[in-house]
């Protein structure tokens, strides 16, 4: 078993990284950071076109990639209202009642930033008399600034303007019982656990059975994070991003999910079964899954036409696209998988 060292290691990047505004298109930020953090351990992470990062962790023979996405959920204004409102759009797949009162940040094309919260049109009970069962939708839910303003003009006069990205506050809390709750946990959590793994292959001199990379991608959140940028020499690839909890699944927030079959159809069949069995033999907290509404980074390397091996896994994630709530245990079964994996 990985020891509490790394499980705090995990922590101390998921936190760091969850309050790096990043939702997808507006990436460089949290980039950056990454970069300079595998500099700082004596890697030589480079950049795509396209903007993610890759990082060669070493060993020879039989490429693999292990891919987490860091871009997130987030919002784009789509209109400014003539009373002073922000009308906005979704980036990413999440309904408008997982947003509801949550604080944000506009910013603005040239490097301001202005918090607001994002309210109902409607929200107060003692004025209205639909705030129970008015329908959350981008048009009944608006971004609120934190400013004097009171038209469309005043707003314009901030430096704001169509097309400005919109993050969402991610207010990370870790409990003493181990829980790491957070907006944005898919998919910094798994970031955070690869950046460890590799933090732990250079100070303990770890040695890898095969050519390991990592890739840090940032449009998964929009379908083509991982449609790009892949080594050239990549033969299989495992996208470490969350296991869903809910009902008829079996993770939870204290397991490494094997993801078996999602909305792209079947993982690669051997994949599948290594993992299983090293999870089986190493007695760790896992589970196997199947998720009809879920779709990773590899598959939209599979539509791109990259003819490579694949599969999924990750900590068991609660509430996903809300805030959610995932577990050190099974942050560390994670972590543990893919060490027992690769070595």
């Amino acid at each position: 078993m990985i020891s509490k060292k790394w499980s705090n290691d995990i922590i101390n990047n998921i936190k760091t990284l969850c309050n790096i505004p990043s939702p997808t298109g507006y990436t460089q930020d949290i980039c950056k950071y990454i970069i300079k953090y595998f500099q700082s351990i004596n890697y030589e992470p480079y950049q795509t076109i396209k903007g993610s990062v890759v990082v060669p962790l070493g060993g020879e023979g039989n490429p693999i990639v292990l891919a987490a996405h860091v871009d997130t959920l987030g919002a784009m204004v789509r209109a400014i209202k003539g009373n002073g409102r922000i009308r906005y759009t979704n980036i990413g797949g999440f309904p408008a009642n997982n947003i509801e009162n949550e604080t944000c940040i506009i910013h603005t094309r040239n490097d301001k930033k202005y918090e607001g919260t994002f309210y109902l049109t409607t929200p107060s009970v003692h004025v209205y008399d639909n705030v129970g069962d008015a329908k959350r939708t981008d048009s009944t839910v608006e971004v609120i600034l934190d400013e004097n303003v009171n038209s469309k003009e005043d707003i314009e006069k901030l430096g704001i303007q169509v097309g400005d990205f919109i993050s969402i506050d991610p207010r990370v809390k870790i409990t003493k019982s181990g829980y790491i709750k957070s907006r944005h946990l898919d998919d910094k959590a798994s970031a955070g656990i690869l950046m460890t793994l590799a933090k732990l292959i250079k100070q303990e001199n770890v040695k890898f059975s095969r050519k390991v990379y990592l890739l840090f991608t940032t449009y998964e959140e929009v379908g083509h994070g991982g449609s790009a940028g892949l080594p050239v020499d990549t033969i299989e690839m495992l996208s470490v991003d969350m296991g869903s909890v809910g009902d008829d699944l079996t993770t939870d927030e204290t397991k490494v999910s094997i993801c078996a079959k999602d909305s792209g159809g079947p993982y690669d069949y051997n994949l599948v079964t290594k993992l299983i069995n090293i999870a089986k033999q190493k007695k760790l907290s896992y589970a196997i899954d199947i998720y009809p509404r879920y779709g990773s980074d590899v598959e939209a390397s599979l539509h791109a036409g990259y003819d490579i091996i694949h599969g999924l896994i990750g900590p068991g994630v609660f509430a996903s696209h809300g805030y959610e709530r995932t577990h050190i245990k099974g942050l560390s079964a994670t972590l543990d998988l893919l060490f027992h994996y690769l070595t």
